[in-house]
């Protein structure tokens, strides 16, 4: 595949024939056109070298403005090509552009390119030389409609420079819009287009001029991979017979642990080994065909070269599904590709299924299903746990257990040669024993059909993202400032929004998010919030956490505030935040309870924090917390802070579903990461 950049002329021409308003310009290669033109067109001019090899002509001393004559345009010829000689000895100048000097204006930047997984990607925000440095961008993926362009626009911090700031007349907002469409239609209509920036698009208080445009081609037009996607029965997560293939008696072996985690599985399990009668008291078989009865679950863990033989037993034998614990193929290169590549075409020409390879297996508690080699199996519960890593599988079972955390599935993913994470969404959304959905994810490769799947299971159940690879490090340097400002992670990041993903970035911040969303009530109706506390300074900090996760602590108004003044004390601070003291009794709490829910459509969401002390017990205040639950349609978010003492009362909440915090700014930070999602609330604040 080759790449190259088009001269900015080329770049211009091409936004000419889509209405976005560019310079006049003209290309010289000698000191006395380029004074004719600067002349012809009326000085000041601007003059650039046209030089494919530089990427920021400035560095090069390829730009000089303010040419207000004709001598100096002779001169400036000169002096430009010095300066790009110098600069690189051997790089192909093919001229000098001559443009007019577009007036003063608003400095943005537009720009796009192709990210492997999602396609092509739009980028809007403040421009000019100082744009990475200030990095004020948002990105959409395309298409995208006039009322998502309208929202970039107002999302960047300098919105206020567009809307007229301070005394300021406001800026031409209707033709950035017609620009920004404009653009959009540009990128998806040339295909072999791959990536561009205009920068500076100079915005005036009515008009706009791109003063320089950067477009990248290439001569290979790359599709994102998709696939066949017959649908998985849920049968095939639910064996009622499961075969281990290398079952061993040798502690030291997977295949050992494999067998072990399996054995109080409910159904029939059946050892396979060629070697031994019996293997950890069960009767062992020489191969999977050996079994007299109907096997609707493989586990294969014998070595790599073996698998294909494997698999194509278990074909003749009818397996729907096998698992390939086993790695050793396309992780390890071409030999180990190839090898995958056989394995799944085995598999496919007898209709199984494959998970794998090179995976943990999956965990199914609620059935007692348990094909991997984690230390210890975890609880049953109603989240699901789909990950792209089986080390952090096993560091998310064994911390589940301290946090008394249960899941109705963990998957590990393997490396995809046939189901993935669309299949598994699939599987999820469809079983009753799953509340929310945790995925861990590496690298998606077919992201739009990723987003149409995703979208629709997120309709019936929250999923929760983290997406590992933030990190810039390593990164070859980007082609143009687009490429440096919206970077892969940046692109999943809006793929998740889009699709209603949370997105986190810590697996402590996922189970929060899925704690919550697992409510029934899911997510609030609204950012308006009340605040209930009996601790003065947890309010104070309440009122800043809220500001800066994007939630928003609503005024009561007079009468809410007359009615709590019967009963309340006469020096609490008659506010939202409500500070019911530090003498709060049980009964105080349920009047103020009672009022707040006689008044819900004043707000969207209750935070409720309380704190050890010998007036009210945690289970006293989680009494009247299910009481007020009772009472209202709105969500409840309650925070009891300290340590064991409040443990009572954390579980009675736990266990009517009601969600806990024990630290107050995961509390707003979990909410601020949902309301991005329903909102695009300013500052999130990831977890």
């Amino acid at each position: 595949m080759t790449q190259k950049m088009l001269s900015e002329a080329e770049g211009y021409d091409i936004l000419r024939k889509y209405e976005i308003p560019v310079p006049e310009y003209q290309i010289v290669k000698n000191g006395e056109d380029a004074a004719f033109a600067a002349e012809k067109m009326g000085c000041p001019v601007v003059m650039k070298i046209i030089y494919p090899q530089i990427v920021h002509k400035s560095d090069a001393g390829g730009v000089m403005v303010g040419i207000g004559s004709r001598k100096a345009a002779l001169g400036a010829f000169t002096k430009i090509i010095d300066n790009a000689k110098n600069y690189n000895a051997e790089a192909q100048i093919d001229g000098v552009m001559v443009e007019q000097q577009a007036d003063p204006g608003l400095e943005l930047i537009i720009g796009g390119r192709t990210d492997p997984a999602f396609g092509k990607v739009i980028t809007f925000g403040m421009g000019g030389t100082m744009v990475e440095l200030m990095k004020d961008v948002t990105l959409r993926i395309l298409p995208v409609t006039e009322s998502e362009i309208r929202q970039m626009i107002h999302e960047i911090n300098a919105y206020p420079l567009i809307a007229g700031y301070r005394g300021s007349k406001p800026r031409d907002e209707e033709t950035l819009v017609k620009i920004i469409t404009n653009v959009c239609r540009f990128f998806m209509e040339n295909e072999h287009i791959i990536e561009f920036d205009i920068n500076p698009l100079r915005l005036y208080e009515s008009g706009a001029c791109a003063v320089d445009a950067r477009v990248i081609v290439t001569d290979v037009i790359q599709k994102a991979e998709q696939k066949e996607r017959p649908q998985v029965p849920i049968e095939y997560f639910t064996p009622r017979s499961i075969a281990v293939i290398g079952a061993s008696q040798d502690s030291s072996k997977m295949g050992y642990a494999v067998m072990h985690n399996l054995l109080h599985f409910p159904g029939q399990l059946y050892p396979v080994n060629n070697k031994r009668a019996e293997i950890q008291g069960l009767k062992a078989y020489p191969t999977i065909t050996a079994i007299p009865a109907p096997v609707d679950l493989a586990v294969i863990t014998v070595p790599a070269i073996n698998v294909p033989s494997v698999v194509e037993e278990c074909g003749a034998k009818g397996v729907p599904m096998v698992i390939i614990i086993t790695a050793g193929f396309k992780e390890m290169g071409h030999e180990g590709k190839a090898l995958e590549d056989r394995v799944v075409a085995i598999a496919r020409g007898h209709g199984t299924r494959i998970i794998g390879p090179n995976c943990l297996g999956i965990i199914v508690p609620p059935r007692g299903i348990d094909t991997t080699y984690v230390h210890q199996s975890p609880k049953p519960g109603n989240i699901a746990f789909i990950s792209q890593s089986g080390a952090i599988i096993n560091t998310v079972v064994d911390w589940s257990l301290a946090k008394n955390i249960g899941f109705s599935n963990v998957i590990s993913v393997g490396n995809q040669c046939d189901l993935d994470f669309l299949d598994y969404l699939r599987y999820v959304e469809k079983d009753p024993k799953t509340k929310a959905i945790i995925m861990y994810i590496e690298q998606i490769t077919d992201g739009k059909t990723f987003m149409e799947v995703v979208a629709e299971v997120a309709k019936s159940k929250p999923v929760i993202a983290i997406k590992a690879g933030s990190s810039r490090r390593g990164q070859a340097a980007a082609s143009s400032h687009t490429g440096s400002l919206s970077g892969s992670y940046d692109v999943y990041m809006e793929a998740f929004r889009k699709s209603g993903v949370i997105a986190v970035h810590t697996l402590t911040g996922a189970f929060l998010a899925a704690q919550v969303l697992a409510h029934p009530k899911r997510y609030p109706k609204g950012k308006r919030a009340v605040v209930i506390t009996n601790a003065g300074g947890f309010a104070v900090l309440s009122s800043d956490y809220a500001e800066r996760y994007g939630i928003e602590i609503v005024d009561l108004p007079a009468a809410v505030i007359d009615e709590l003044n019967e009963f309340l004390p006469e020096f609490w601070n008659k506010g939202n935040p409500l500070d019911l003291l530090g003498d709060a009794t049980e009964k105080r709490f349920e009047k103020t309870f009672e009022i707040l829910a006689k008044h819900g459509d004043l707000w969207d969401m209750a935070f409720i924090i309380g704190f050890p002390n010998l007036v009210l017990s945690s289970e006293q205040m989680a009494k009247q917390i299910l009481k007020f639950s009772e009472r209202t349609e709105n969500r409840l978010i309650a925070t009891l802070l300290g340590g064991d003492s409040m443990n009572v009362g954390r579980e009675m909440l736990k266990e009517h579903g009601i969600p806990s915090f024990d630290e107050l700014d995961f509390t707003y930070r979990v909410m601020g990461r949902v309301l991005w999602q329903m909102y695009r609330v300013k500052a999130p604040g990831l977890l």
